[in-house]
């Protein structure tokens, strides 16, 4: 053999042994080294998870009555690895099933199907959940239709039947609270993709309202059954099992009889509007403690019962929940519904010209027009109340001071063309009580409603401007009328411009300006105890099962001092003379309590569905007692008409319950807070709780 083969054969040698080195140290390492790595991803490849999900914590009021709470429920469900063993993949048994519990055999199909096994169009309401785990088919099974299930295992194999904890929103003490309380939900994609959540596929987790906002103390811990399964997915062993751990209570500011009887009061004040030939499509009313911006009742009208995301949505609930038709009820009124605060704003007002150097004890005229500009602006019901003093003005409602001051003022900003450095009464008083903004309420969804300031003017043109220049193309031929047209006109020339008219409807509350319910509370509480504005908060506390205390919810300040001594004086005995001599004291005649509040008719210029005008919004914002606030109440009736007739009424009805008014009198016995605001923590037993007085 030549020297050059005896090279050649050394070389192949060497690399022959190199790669079988290299083949050995890679068999090492997956084998050896990273074996563990490797023997859990193939693990986890053949093994399934079953959720036992945890016993969701319940929500209380400040006196320990259940809210919500997990009540027994009977439930009946299918075992998919048992049916799909079944010739026919389990389809009779199904259909059996379905019309014992009064379903279509159709729709029994779907809802145990994976969401993979049926095409995306089809498969609303599918199992997000293993095939492992029971799917149920019902929560509300009856004791006779579960017996059924147990006593005839051979019509119905793979079907099982037991209690299991269902969410439920008893009303113990007549209350509803479906817009404070919120839903459960079974997990969604949505909900999977958020990455700052451990959430599985077969839980349930809070929706909306405090079931949504403390869900994560509520839900508790899932517990974990882990089995592994072949390759024709059965189950061969199980491997790792853990305990579903209970989740916290939560105590909530809100009272069960205040929270019935605010609800009660709202509805009576809708459906006396209705009566009266209004419209009323709805309306919000809240109870807060002024003193420490607690939330004691928070009420929602038309709501709905809480109780049908258990139950199951039919599809005609799930419309006439959004439905204008129906009053929309999914809409949550006292924080997302945004209305024209009217002449409640005037307080506001006071603020911004006492700030600007306006003497309160001065008189002022009060006629029945204001001329601003080529364009007259009138009074209620044109009214002329001639020279008035300024307290007068506030308690019989007078709009043409306020037309008048809010001009002047807007002039001596440089109209048109502001002056740098400009005073802005009107806008920064309303700022300072927070408008424009969230009141930071511990609820999802909240709506900042708006501040039509300077900076807003701009924003807005910006973006509406090639609609502004281009209307008669692009507006509806309905909007094509000679005054939009006209306005559209103005708005494509100078529409970020701040006009006389902008500022002297800002005065009253109209215009632009839009306010939230929970906004107004907490404007009215502010001015009741003397300038400090809360948070407003309807948490209490987390409390664990065994009594722990996890969290307590204390009083926030987000703003001091946003009135003066001065104008808190005055607005307090100004607002008191309202319900004593002016436009609320029809509504409060001959009544016990001294109350002090503001009337608000806004107007609105919306259509409705059938395009027909909307009516004036009716409002009514109060504190009580004057001497010495303790509470805030605040309702609004949508297209509910004259504020002192409506919502005013409403109003007192509360502070009859509040206070515990019988026959012209207060009667302690009947009071809800007779020794003020609860302070202590209750005992959490929601199994055992009984609606009884504190």
């Amino acid at each position: 053999m030549s020297l050059r083969s005896r090279l050649n054969l050394v070389i192949v040698q060497a690399l022959i042994i190199s790669l079988m080195l290299a083949l050995g140290g890679r068999l090492f390492y997956l084998q050896v080294a990273a074996g563990l790595t490797y023997q859990d991803a193939a693990l986890s490849i053949q093994s399934r998870d079953v959720v036992n999900p945890a016993i969701r914590g319940a929500i209380v009021d400040s006196s320990g009555i259940p809210l919500v709470m997990d009540r027994p429920g009977m439930v009946i469900s299918v075992d998919r690895s048992t049916l799909d063993k079944l010739p026919d993949k389990g389809v009779v048994v199904l259909a059996r099933v379905a019309k014992l519990v009064g379903k279509t055999a159709n729709n029994v199909y779907v809802i145990t199907r994976l969401c993979g096994e049926l095409p995306a169009s089809e498969n609303a309401g599918c199992w997000k959940g293993t095939r492992f785990q029971p799917i149920p088919i019902t929560r509300t099974a009856t004791t006779e239709q579960a017996l059924k299930v147990l006593e005839n295992s051979d019509l119905f194999p793979g079907i099982s039947a037991q209690s299991v904890p269902v969410r439920s929103y008893p009303g113990m003490g007549g209350e509803n609270g479906a817009h404070v309380l919120g839903y459960v939900g079974s997990v969604n994609e949505d909900d999977l993709a958020d990455s700052d959540k451990n959430y599985f596929r077969e839980e349930t987790i809070g929706k909306d309202g405090l079931e949504l906002q403390y869900d994560d103390y509520l839900r508790g811990k899932a517990g974990i059954k882990t089995v592994i399964v072949d390759r024709k997915e059965s189950v061969t062993k199980q491997s790792v099992s853990t305990q579903p751990v209970a989740g916290f209570n939560l105590v909530t500011n809100l009272d069960v009889r205040l929270q019935a009887a605010t609800e009660k009061a709202l509805k009576a004040a809708v459906l006396r509007a209705k009566s009266a030939g209004g419209r009323a499509d709805g309306g919000a009313a809240i109870v807060m403690d002024v003193n420490s911006g607690k939330i004691l009742a928070l009420a929602s009208y038309p709501t709905y019962d809480p109780n049908i995301w258990q139950i199951g949505l039919t599809q005609k609930q799930a419309n006439d929940l959004f439905s204008e038709n129906s009053g929309v009820p999914a809409l949550n009124r006292p924080l997302q519904g945004m209305y024209a605060p009217a002449s409640t704003f005037k307080s506001v007002s006071v603020v911004a010209a006492m700030n600007a150097g306006y003497d309160m004890n001065a008189s002022y005229k009060c006629p029945s027009k204001v001329l601003i500009g080529n364009r007259e602006f009138a009074n209620f019901e044109s009214k002329s109340q001639g020279t008035i003093s300024m307290k007068r003005a506030i308690a019989v409602s007078c709009d043409t001071i306020w037309y008048q001051i809010a001009y002047d003022e807007w002039v001596r900003d440089g109209g048109l063309f502001p002056k740098s450095g400009l005073n802005d009464y009107f806008f920064t008083a309303a700022r300072g009580f927070g408008l424009g903004k969230t009141t930071g309420i511990d609820l999802p969804s909240e709506a900042s409603g708006r501040l039509p300031d300077r900076a807003w003017k701009e924003r807005v043109y910006k973006e509406n401007k090639d609609f502004y220049c281009n209307f008669k193309t692009r507006a509806k031929k309905s909007d094509l009328t000679p005054f939009l047209i006209e306005v559209a006109r103005e708005n494509c020339l100078d529409g970020n411009m701040l006009r006389a008219g902008d500022a002297v409807n800002f005065s009253i509350g109209q215009g632009d300006t839009l306010m939230t319910p929970i906004q107004m509370a907490q404007l009215y509480g502010a001015i009741a105890n003397g300038g400090m504005m809360y948070k407003p908060q309807v948490a209490r506390a987390i409390i664990k099962p065994n009594g722990q205390v996890v969290k307590e919810f204390t009083p926030e300040v987000i703003a001091t001092n946003v009135l003066s001594k001065k104008s808190s004086k005055f607005l307090r005995e100004a607002l008191r003379a309202v319900v004593t001599e002016g436009t609320g004291a029809g509504a409060f005649s001959g009544f016990p309590v001294s109350i002090a509040g503001k009337t608000g008719t806004a107007e609105d210029k919306g259509r409705n569905q059938d395009g027909s005008a909307k009516a004036d919004t009716a409002w009514f914002a109060s504190f009580a007692p004057a001497e010495k606030p303790q509470y805030a109440v605040v309702m609004v009736v949508s297209q509910g008409g004259f504020g002192g007739s409506i919502s005013a009424v409403g109003v007192k009805d509360i502070y009859t319950s509040l206070f515990g008014v019988s026959g012209g009198k207060v009667d302690p016995a009947k009071e809800i807070f007779p020794n003020g605001v609860p302070s202590q923590l209750p005992k959490v037993d929601p199994k055992n709780a009984k609606l009884v007085k504190p």
